[in-house]
């Protein structure tokens, strides 16, 4: 059986269970869960929120980083956890939990399948901190919801990868696997981050940013996530890379369509990028 015929064959069974609700999708890792339900308990507390965060020590070690990082510049050094939240507000903490937490869900065990997690996530956080950048000093909308929406937008991939660990050969061919996920990866991700209740604005990001031609009535996330993505290529032998920026609604409803292939961004957007990308490694 060629290749080609084993693509097609997974891309129909494929959908096929998420049609009948048979695919086994990833599942929010519990801390993210217990913080989002803290969070939205307007009478929580700083100090109840800092309990349920603190049950995972790196997550907790990270916030405290974030919050004294340049990206919040506060005036005097935070050290604990419910000072960090206290800084942060709840809901840029429900945010970089969420965030924080994902990396969780794109762990490996199969050698084969373990590059591609890494590239994935790799890409994701690349894609994640200019986003948030972009969201930041180009439109109104939310930094740290751009910066999930970029790290979620490819999250349809992780039960492609899963599902494929039994096809070798299918994984091996990275031609005819990088086409599965693009083929696939929108519906499942979408089913995906409504099984964990994203609001819609950024469900939809899992299902579009591959559009290049979405052009909605006003600036999205989506519209971010496209930018950013293409940002991220720019230089690189990806055929997207070779996209006419000026053809990108995104990029003109932004204010960034212009003469030069290349995004000229100031130093200053550069370094929260740098900065927000470090929260990550």
């Amino acid at each position: 059986m060629s290749n080609q015929v084993l693509e097609d064959k997974f891309y129909v069974a494929l959908l096929d269970d998420l049609e009948k609700q048979k695919l086994v999708l990833p599942t929010l890792p519990e801390v993210a869960l217990k913080v989002r339900d803290a969070v939205s308990d307007e009478d929580a507390s700083a100090k109840q929120i800092a309990e349920v965060i603190s049950l995972d020590p790196a997550i907790s070690a990270r916030m405290i980083q974030v919050a004294n990082s340049p990206l919040l510049r506060g005036s005097q050094k935070t050290d604990t956890v419910e000072q960090a939240i206290t800084r942060m507000g709840h809901s840029l903490v429900k945010s970089m939990v969420t965030t924080m937490a994902m990396e969780q869900v794109f762990k490996a065990t199969n050698p084969l399948t373990k590059k591609y997690m890494h590239d994935i996530w790799t890409q994701s956080t690349q894609i994640a901190s200019i986003a948030s950048a972009m969201a930041s000093h180009f439109t109104k909308l939310k930094p740290d919801q751009a910066m999930l929406a970029g790290l979620v937008h490819n999250i349809g991939a992780l039960p492609i990868i899963s599902r494929a660990e039994q096809i070798p050969a299918l994984i091996q061919d990275e031609e005819i696997f990088a086409s599965l996920i693009e083929r696939l990866s929108g519906p499942i991700g979408t089913s995906i981050m409504q099984s964990w209740n994203f609001p819609s604005e950024l469900s939809i990001v899992a299902n579009e940013h591959n559009n290049y031609t979405y052009n909605s009535d006003k600036i999205d996330y989506v519209d971010v996530v496209i930018v950013a993505k293409l940002q991220n290529l720019a230089g690189t032998a990806h055929p997207d890379a070779q996209i006419d920026w000026n053809d990108v609604p995104s990029f003109c409803k932004l204010g960034l369509a212009g003469d030069s292939e290349v995004l000229e961004i100031g130093d200053v957007i550069i370094e929260e990028i740098e900065i927000t990308q470090q929260l990550f490694s």
